[in-house]
């Protein structure tokens, strides 16, 4: 259990074996960490106790097991990725999901996950289509275009999590289980700096591999496609605007159509073409006047990326309630606290001792640091680079 834990907490660092053995001072070497992480050996108390605080846990997150089990659902364009940045993708995922369901349980947020997973059974890609409109009718979406799909999914416990990986990847889905089989959380992660309205149909995407029963013989991708297409841009609403069928359409009105489903052009052209609102010519069309004009990688009018705000808001409400500790809600925000005085109970004695003037310059101070800060870094996590030992 200790060498899971060890690896996994490492892994998700973007730590080589190296980089740890710097982190602990040199107390052990290379060689025992690898050692450790394989079972040829168990590490002493005291060094136990340094790796967990080189870490940023505590010792007991490497000898106990988690409280959840977390399950990769799907991982698109796996083939490209190579090991290890296959398993370092997984271990971030999978840490990321514990934290974030130890932080509900802080928080006293009821582990009731909105989702039917894997419940919606399909026999056919065109399936996915009416399995969106379920999913949009139980979370009373309607059929407008949604305006925020991070909102929508962080308000269902379906956390949205970003990283800076390899342009191989595109997206994975997780679930998290507590010890008695319940969903309490689910995840769908997509590669961070991409486009705002390619996040949306990743995201989407992902919500499709959570929630599809898909039969056997039919391409889970292209389920999944369909699933996020539709969900983003419901039949009903997008014939109602576009029309029936189309013998032409212009650059202008496909950027409208862009701006208030927040898909791309290329993307709603592929679900048009689905729908046989254009025909295959005509879309055929489409891809090579794209291509000529350049808009194949970087569209006009491009739609700003959303941004994740539950654990942000879930860090900051633990720590003002003095739920958590600053240096712990530094480590999940990746640094982001600055300026917050000290929370502890005698220190919040000391605080509202001061003069209101003081309290409220302090407050003011701390306002004007978090939207400095947010401006300048949205991120939230930074997965450093290179090499990582398996």
């Amino acid at each position: 259990m200790v060498g899971e834990r060890l690896k996994q907490l490492r892994l998700a660092r973007g730590w080589s074996l190296e980089a740890l053995a710097a982190e602990v001072g040199g107390v052990v070497s290379r060689q025992a960490i690898w050692k450790y992480e394989h079972g040829r050996a168990n590490p002493s108390a005291y060094v136990l106790t340094r790796l967990a605080s080189a870490l940023g846990v505590k010792s007991v997150a490497l000898w106990a097991e988690p409280n959840v089990r977390v399950e990769l659902v799907a991982y698109r364009k796996r083939s490209r990725l190579t090991k290890k940045e296959q398993e370092q993708t997984e271990s971030f995922v999978r840490q990321t999901l514990e934290e974030r369901v130890a932080l509900q349980n802080v928080m006293g947020q009821t582990p009731d996950v909105d989702l039917p997973i894997r419940s919606l059974h399909i026999g056919s890609v065109e399936e996915a289509e009416a399995a969106a409109e379920v999913l949009r009718t139980k979370w009373v979406l309607g059929v407008d275009p949604i305006a925020n799909v991070v909102n929508v999914l962080e308000s269902h416990l379906v956390h949205v999590v970003e990283i800076p990986t390899s342009d191989h990847f595109d997206g994975l889905s997780a679930v998290a289980y507590d010890s008695e089989g319940d969903a309490v959380a689910a995840a769908v992660v997509s590669r961070d700096g991409v486009s705002g309205e390619r996040q949306r149909l990743n995201l989407c995407h992902e919500l499709g591999h959570l929630v599809l029963d898909i039969a056997e013989g039919v391409d889970p991708e292209k389920a999944a496609f369909r699933f996020g297409s539709a969900f983003l841009a419901p039949v009903g609403e997008l014939l109602r605007q576009v029309g029936r069928t189309r013998g032409a359409l212009t650059l202008p009105e496909l950027l409208m159509l862009k701006r208030q489903f927040g898909m791309s052009v290329q993307a709603l052209l592929y679900r048009l073409r689905e729908l046989e609102v254009i025909t295959d010519q005509h879309y055929k069309q489409w891809c090579i006047d794209i291509n000529q004009m350049g808009y194949r990688k970087a569209e006009p009018a491009p739609v700003p990326p959303e941004e994740p705000q539950w654990l942000r808001q879930s860090v900051l409400h633990a720590l003002a309630e003095g739920l958590t500790t600053k240096e712990e809600a530094e480590r999940l925000l990746g640094g982001f606290v600055e300026g917050v005085p000290d929370l502890s109970l005698d220190g919040r004695r000391n605080y509202m001792q001061l003069p209101a003037e003081e309290r409220r310059r302090i407050l003011e101070e701390q306002a004007a640091r978090f939207v400095s800060h947010y401006e300048r870094d949205t991120s939230w996590r930074d997965i450093q680079g290179g090499d990582i030992d398996e």
